[in-house]
Order: structure tokens, then C-alpha cells, then sequence
């Protein structure tokens, strides 16, 4: 029996997914020539109550926070390739601040400094970060690190980053592997290994483009960086052309 009118029930219009809009993130991808003579990266498990990627290995990172964007007194001399493919995707932005981001959070989770000994900065650093620099006698060598791959989380995420990741000597790690807790099962590990733990799409891609690099031996800002985005959910890299710049 067909229902009254007032009775009728109409199918519900689909719930619209608000859109997350990506916050600014930098990574750090630290290898180093093992013990065994292979390479070895530095990586860690995500707690499992983490409400991003949890009980997932990853590189140290995180978002770019506002004291990310301040200057840290030493010198910020970015490689010219990599300056400038980090203004053309952000024009308005000021390129050392990711790799300001991922220095802080390398050293906040793993305990670790990525330096050489160098003069103090002219006035005392406002950050804890570039104060433990000065207080170790090491200054920060932006020139040193590759820009080597752009990754925007999918938009169907309930959290969206675009993060920037960079290639880092592991042989200049200074300190000793600590960190804040937030990683688990710190480590480095030889890259031949990683295959039997838990990684996503995007870092076995980033893992696999800073291995090809860092074999070749290219000096930072030879390469532009490429871009790794989900069309529809579909993981699409992109590979871009040289930098040409440097």
C-alpha cells in the first residue's frame, strides 16, 4: 500500500564532506652508510593513539609552527635550487621556515642536531631548538639539505598536511637518539629492512626518491622536488624537470 503523503519519506540529500584545508608541514629523510657498508635511515613508529598514521613508521616531522617563521640568528643560506622550487610553490612564504620545522622536529623527537661547529649567532635565539645549537658550538648548514619531495595528504583525510620533505646527512647527527616520546621504536635501520615494517604510499615513495639521490651523490638543488598528491585517492607523483639552478 502506497503511503500517505505526509508519511512519505524522502531519501536524505549525501552529507557534505567539509573540505580540510592542508596545513604547512616539513620532514626530515636522514641516511647514513651503515656499519654493514649499506645505507641506513633514521626512522620511528607513530604511537598507536596518535590520531594521525598511528603505529606507523615514519621520517621526523611535523607542522610548521608560527616560531618556524622567525629567523633563527644564524646563518640560512638555502641551496639556490632549493630556495627557489620551495617560492614557487609558496610564493608568499619564507622557504627557511620548513626547513627551520624540521630541524626543530627532528631534534624535539629524536634528539638530534644536524650541524657542523660553527660561530654563535649575534644574539641569543629566541627558540630552544637554535639555543641548543649555540650551546653545543654548532650552527645549523642550510645550504646542506635537498628539497627533495612535496606530499599533500588526500582530501578526503580528516587531516591534511603539505609537507615539505628534506634529504639530510645522518652522518652529521650530533647527540644521542632520545626524543619526546612521540615516536616510537627510534631507530636507524637499514634501508633493506624497511620493506617488513609498517609504512603508507608516500613514504615508501619519498624513502625510495632520497635513496636514489643520495646514491648518485648529487649536491642539493641539482633536482627539483616532486610532487606526490592523491587525484580521487589515487597516489599520482609527478615528476618535475631539473632545477637548473646552483
Amino acid at each position: 500500500m502506497q503511503k500517505p503523503a505526509s508519511e512519505t519519506v524522502e531519501n536524505p540529500a549525501p552529507a557534505t564532506v567539509p573540505l580540510v584545508r592542508p596545513v604547512d608541514a616539513a620532514g626530515l629523510v636522514l641516511l647514513r652508510q651503515g656499519a654493514r657498508g649499506g645505507p641506513e635511515v633514521l626512522m620511528g613508529r607513530r604511537h598507536g593513539k596518535a590520531k594521525f598514521l598511528p603505529d606507523i613508521y615514519v621520517f621526523p616531522g611535523g607542522r610548521v609552527d608560527p616560531q618556524d617563521r622567525l629567523p633563527s640568528g644564524f646563518a640560512e643560506h638555502l641551496a639556490p635550487g632549493v630556495e627557489t622550487a620551495l617560492r614557487r610553490a609558496a610564493p608568499r612564504k619564507r622557504p627557511a621556515s620548513y626547513l627551520r620545522a624540521a630541524l626543530r622536529e627532528t631534534f624535539e623527537e629524536t634528539g638530534l642536531l644536524l650541524g657542523a661547529p660553527g660561530p654563535k649567532p649575534a644574539h641569543e635565539p629566541a627558540a630552544e631548538i637554535w639555543r641548543q645549537f649555540a650551546a653545543r658550538g654548532l650552527a645549523p648548514r642550510f645550504e646542506g639539505f635537498d628539497y627533495i619531495c612535496r606530499a599533500i595528504t588526500p582530501r578526503g583525510s580528516h587531516r591534511r598536511y603539505n609537507t615539505r620533505f628534506f634529504l639530510g646527512d645522518g652522518a652529521a647527527a650530533e647527540g644521542t637518539i632520545a626524543g619526546d616520546g612521540e615516536l616510537e621504536d627510534l631507530a636507524w635501520r637499514p634501508v633493506e629492512a624497511m620493506a617488513g615494517l609498517n609504512l603508507v604510499d608516500v613514504t615508501e615513495y619519498v624513502l625510495a626518491e632520497a635513496l636514489r639521490r643520495w646514491r648518485r651523490g648529487h649536491r642539493p638543488g641539482l633536482e627539483s622536488p616532486t610532487l606526490f598528491r592523491y587525484i580521487k585517492d589515487i597516489a599520482k607523483p609527478r615528476q618535475a624537470g631539473t632545477a637548473g639552478a646552483g
